[in-house]
This record gives structure tokens, sequence and C-alpha cells, in this order.
């Protein structure tokens, strides 16, 4: 089956009013199939969530799921198993953008800078990301996290280090976009109230917003995606079509403009409802038993 770019393009995306049920899928899947930057990783299955000790098992069965689409990995923790992943990752030949989580809890924090620097040193990083929206949620301030970036890029001279949060914070923050080796912007029109018609000029507004914050340096998305079931966010309709169309509108314009983006997420999390509400369980391209929902 073929599509004319007239068929299926427009200023705002992919049109796919006419498309049958069947024609939208073979859509989907044709896209993926020729593969894609990156993906959200997560490794938590039924029952689990942040906290609990993951294994080599379940992080190697789900990589397994994801390696014929992907050419990076992204993790946002380095312990409690979350280490793994980056280990897995690198034995299956995918590069890594690996996380440390940071929050209020100082403690922990400096298990997650150590265990970094570690799984860099043995090079099983790519790019390390020091924190994941720790100012949005206003767990720790400006300066604490410059702290943690500096240590890091001290430790890891030789490889590109940065620090993810939504694209508006590398505006707000000049000293911020200045220590990172690469801006890390997560851009959601969804979680900003876009209907999905106008999503795509959305995001790449937010994109170009994030590359004015530091015009000499690269910016990468690192999340960005829309959910296939839950209630409404302001005019953010979650439904089945409208998660493939933002899809392949994110992949069409990465491909199309050479972008790096890691889509959000690989699978379903049932744990993410209670931050996100009922949308929190429905991010995934593939479900929470690992089938691909499209």
């Amino acid at each position: 089956m073929s599509y004319s770019k007239q068929k299926i393009r427009s200023l705002t995306g992919v049109n796919v009013a006419g498309f049958t049920a069947d024609e939208l899928h073979h859509y989907f899947l044709s896209t993926l199939k020729q593969g894609m930057h990156g993906l959200c990783f997560s490794a938590y299955e039924e029952g689990q969530k942040p906290g609990d000790t993951l294994t080599y098992s379940q992080v190697e069965k789900r990589l397994k799921v994801l390696k014929p689409y992907v050419q990076w990995i992204r993790t946002f923790s380095c312990t409690e198993g979350n280490e793994l992943v980056a280990k897995a990752s690198k034995g299956m030949g995918l590069k890594t953008l690996t996380g440390a989580w940071l929050s209020d809890d100082l403690e922990k924090n400096e298990m997650e800078i150590e265990a970094l620097i570690d799984l860099a040193q043995q090079g099983y990083v790519d790019i390390a990301a020091v924190g994941n929206e720790v100012l949005y949620r206003e767990e720790l301030d400006e300066k604490q996290l410059l702290e943690y970036i500096g240590r890091v890029k001290k430790a890891l001279p030789h490889l590109p280090v940065g620090y993810v949060d939504a694209y508006y914070e590398f505006e707000n923050r000049p000293q911020l976009a200045a220590a990172c080796d690469v801006i890390l912007a997560n851009c959601y029109p969804f979680w900003e109230g876009c209907p999905l018609e106008y999503s795509l000029l959305y995001m790449k507004d937010m994109y170009h917003r994030a590359q004015k914050a530091a015009p000499e340096k690269k910016v990468i998305i690192t999340e960005t995606g829309w959910p296939s079931k839950g209630e409404d966010f302001n005019g953010a309709h979650p439904s089945h079509e409208n998660a493939i169309r933002y899809f392949l509108n994110t992949q069409q314009w990465a491909q199309e403009d050479n972008l790096e983006v890691f889509y959000f997420s690989s699978f379903d999390e049932d744990w993410k409802t209670g931050d996100e509400g009922d949308v929190g369980a429905y991010w995934g391209l593939w479900d929470k038993n690992g089938n691909l929902k499209y």
C-alpha cells in the first residue's frame, strides 16, 4: 500500500481524514519499521513502580521488543536496577542517553550522581543527563543543579553532559543553558492543552525556542508524545487516532529536519496515574504487556 504526500501531509501534520482504520494502522507500522532515533524506556511491569528493584531479565526482555526500531534508549535513573538498562542496551548495540534522577533527597542524589559517573567511565553512556525536570518540580534550586552538572562535567570531560527539562526552562535560565553541553528539552503540546490539529506547529515552536536559548548548541527533544486514552487536558484530547497522528507527525518532522527525538514512551505504565491522572497509564507505543498498541 502506498500513500502520496499530497494525501497524508499538510502544514499541521498528517491528514488522516478518509483513511480507513486499516490504512491508518498500516501507515503507522510502515513508519515504525523505518526506525526512529530513540525511545524513553521503562522496565517496570504490572504492579511495579519507582523504588522497586529491576532485574536484568526484565530489562533485557523489554529491550528486545524495542531493538528493531530504535538507535538510542533514554533512561531516567542509575540506581535500583535502572543502571542495568544502560549495560543491556550497549550489549545490544544501542546508544544511551543515561539520566541520574535528582530530587530533594540529597543522599539519594549522591548515589545517582556517583552511579552515573561510574557507568559513563565504564563506557555505557553516550550522553549523560544530570536530572530530569527537578526545577519544574521545584525540588532543587538552580544553584544546586548547576553544582551537580559541574561535578559530572569535571568527572566526564570527554562526554556530552546536559540536563532535561521543559523547553522554556532554558529560555528562562541562561546560566543553565550555558552550563549544558547539549540542550535536552521536553516538548509536550498535550500538557499545554494544545489541540492535536495544531500540535505539530506548537512543538516546532517549542523546539525553536530551546534553540534560541543556546544557538551554538545541539537541541535534542528528550520527551514528546500523546496519550491514547484518558481525560481531556483543556483542548488536548487523548484518543487512539490522535496518538497515531501525533507519532506520525513527530517522526516525519524529525526525518525531514534531521532532528534527534526521544519519543515518550515505550510501554504503558500504570503507576504514572498517581502523578498524571488516568492519562498517565497510556503514553506507550506498546501496552503494559509488551504488545504493540497500534
